[in-house]
């Protein structure tokens, strides 16, 4: 092997659907962060631009910016579960930027979103996995073919990242499982 990583087929419209997929994800979860953080509209920025783009604006500065805007809010949150709940409106924003890259890495990309959601609300159910395990199971129902068949082209997520990681490592797995037709 050269060192060199393939490149991923990826469409505008296969990054409308998978950023559509990831808003959906976190706009689920907005209510955790804006139960403690009432005036402060980063995290909702982030989804609104997410889906702003997903039903056919352009990727561009003011995307990115909602992005670092709610990550910037998630470090400020009042809980832990406040955190997650900003991070996955983070990521369902910074799904318009999945790059074309076979690197396992890309995976958080796609279903980072579906994780900090599900972590969100397993730390407002005081750690219960089991409300992890049904918010990762509605998560499925949210992906459409075309977002198992974007997340089959790269390598499964990657190991490491926590709680996080391992949501999204469950939330592959199930995904790569699924058969879905349009």
């Amino acid at each position: 092997m050269t060192g060199e990583l393939s490149e991923v087929a990826l469409s505008k419209q296969d990054l409308r659907e998978v950023t559509a997929f990831a808003a959906a994800c976190a706009e689920v979860v907005l209510e955790v962060f804006e139960g403690g953080q009432p005036d402060d509209s980063r995290p909702r920025d982030a989804v609104d631009a997410a889906w702003a783009f997903a039903r056919g604006g352009e990727r561009g500065k003011a995307l990115r910016d909602r992005a670092w805007a709610a990550l910037k809010a998630a470090n400020g949150a009042d809980s832990a579960a406040a955190r997650e709940a900003a991070r996955a409106a983070m990521s369902a924003a910074g799904a318009a930027y999945l790059h074309p890259l076979a690197k396992a890495a890309q995976v958080k990309h796609i279903l980072g979103a579906g994780a900090h959601a599900a972590r969100a609300a397993e730390l407002v159910a005081d750690d219960d996995g089991n409300v992890a395990a049904e918010h990762l199971e509605r998560t499925l129902h949210r992906a459409t073919p075309i977002v198992v068949d974007v997340l089959k082209r790269f390598p499964t997520a990657p190991s490491g990242g926590g709680r996080v990681g391992e949501l999204i490592r469950m939330l592959d797995a199930d995904l790569r499982s699924l058969t879905l037709t349009e």
